[in-house]
């Protein structure tokens, strides 16, 4: 009998080779990344030029805020909608119209010369916004199937999602300090037109094999609430919690989004079919993004107080500040896909959320003196490390175990939640400010009411981890339904 079984040496399986992108894939991601960071851009680029564009068109300051609540309303109030309207009439389609509309309605901004163009013009690009943003991620959801390779593309989206945030912020500082506030819109243009000309020939679209009735009431219903709830949120920012019309629309708004959910149980085609709200993973992923993005944009709310109210930084100055930001965000994005790929998703949402809550926390230390900028600027590295993990475990909690013909839903509800929560935070956290400082508006007032602020922003994120992790239990990045 032979031996040879017996003395051979024992040889571990070869590994399992690498999962790479196609070149076709690599032109997808590129593609659909350009445009969400040019989206990203334009949630932001104008804040720091209103002023200047009020100057030059004649808004007075009450009505100064409409220029950025015009475009939340569009944008928060349609995604839920569009994301549906993709999954039926073909996403590539409505991205690419989309994206049509975001350039025409660009240069529509640019040539303004009174506040009502301009504010039709925000509008549109709220519109475009909703439409592009759902669809453009239902086409990179669809394009990668789930596993690493898809939560690469994720983590790279929300890198550049949130460094476009930033990037939004610096670029208009420049744009506004060395040409006019006009560049602010046409700068999107030649970036539209290049995403228009490109996407026929690299996204490939899976087109539905039915074309149900669109869920008119559910739509209504939907559409109608979170139009309400975002005007009420604002109102809440510049008006009060307690006015009647901030009381009117919230209430009404949030009777509208609870009969949403009654129209869509007896709906033959629903918007958004109730067994997906009863995903676990699908209502706790999309808790934990409301909360990522209530905290962190509503934190560069309070740090823009606090280095140009307290520092006395301008607003070129502020913005710059805001760049360690965005490094850390893109450090956060390029790191959360293989975070999720390695841990799941549950555990990097609970670790990038301790890590933002404590990173948030320190800044309770910040000083008048110009000397704390370091710790401002390491905290805000830090902590966007942090949220970025958040975001990617968010997203791609969201959007995970639901079949190719429901990720349009998926997208949308997920991005109607980072919507809302962009929209959110910026009004708690002034009205926690304005509680504290009342009418005295000194550095040290000011000091006082961002130190309270950052407190229950730090204690807000901790507790939407903790409970996310609670919640999602143990199953990792495929959280199951329940």
């Amino acid at each position: 009998m032979s031996t040879s079984s017996s003395t051979a040496p024992v040889t571990a399986p070869p590994p399992a080779p690498a999962v790479r992108m196609t070149g076709r894939q690599k032109l997808v991601l590129v593609l659909l990344l350009g445009a969400q960071f040019m989206i990203a851009v334009d949630f932001s680029i104008l804040n720091v030029a209103l002023p200047a564009v009020g100057e030059g068109l004649g808004f007075s300051l009450a009505h100064l805020q409409w220029i950025a609540t015009s475009f939340a309303l569009a944008a928060a109030g349609f995604t839920l909608l569009f994301g549906r309207v993709a999954d039926l009439v073909g996403r590539k389609r409505l991205f690419t119209g989309g994206m049509v509309v975001l350039g025409l309605s660009s240069v529509l901004g640019g040539l303004a010369t009174s506040p009502e163009v301009l504010l039709t013009a925000r509008v549109l690009q709220g519109l475009a916004t909703a439409a592009v943003t759902p669809a453009g991620l239902a086409l990179l959801t669809t394009a990668f199937k789930e596993g690493p390779l898809r939560e690469r593309a994720l983590g790279l989206n929300g890198a550049l999602m949130s460094a476009g945030f930033t990037a939004g912020a610096i670029l208009g500082g420049l744009l506004t300090d060395l040409l006019s506030w006009r560049w602010a819109f046409f700068i999107n243009v030649p970036v539209a037109a290049l995403v228009v000309a490109l996407a026929p020939s690299v996204i490939t679209d899976s087109r539905p094999a039915g074309r149900p009735k669109l869920d008119l009431p559910g739509a209504a219903t939907v559409t109608g609430g979170l139009l309400l709830l975002v005007y009420g949120l604002t109102q809440a920012g510049e008006s009060g919690w307690t006015t009647p019309t901030t009381l009117a629309a919230l209430l009404v708004g949030a009777a509208l989004v609870v009969g949403f959910w009654f129209v869509e149980k007896r709906a033959a085609a629903p918007l958004v079919p109730v067994h997906i709200l009863r995903r676990r993973s699908v209502v706790w992923g999309n808790a934990t993004g409301l909360i990522a993005f209530v905290t962190e944009t509503s934190l560069v709310f309070l740090l823009t107080l606090y280095l140009q109210e307290v520092l006395g930084y301008s607003p070129l100055a502020t913005g710059l500040a805001f760049g360690v930001l965005g490094i850390g965000t893109v450090t956060g994005g390029m790191l959360g896909g293989r975070a999720v790929g390695r841990f799941g998703s549950r555990r990097t949402i609970v670790t990038g959320g301790a890590v933002q809550a404590a990173a948030t926390l320190s800044l309770v230390a910040l000083g008048t003196s110009g000397g704390w900028i370091w710790l401002l600027l390491a905290a805000t590295f830090v902590g966007g490390v942090g949220n970025m993990l958040m975001i990617v475990g968010f997203m791609v909690t969201a959007t995970s175990g639901l079949p190719d013909g429901e990720q349009g839903m998926a997208t949308g509800l997920a991005t109607m939640t980072q919507q809302v929560g962009i929209t959110l935070g910026i009004p708690v956290m002034s009205a926690i400010v304005t509680a504290r400082t009342g009418a005295d508006t000194g550095p040290g007032a000011v000091l006082s009411g961002v130190s309270a602020a950052v407190l229950v922003n730090s204690a807000l994120v901790l507790a939407g981890a903790l409970l996310a992790g609670v919640f999602l239990g143990r199953s990792g990045s495929r959280a199951s339904a329940g």
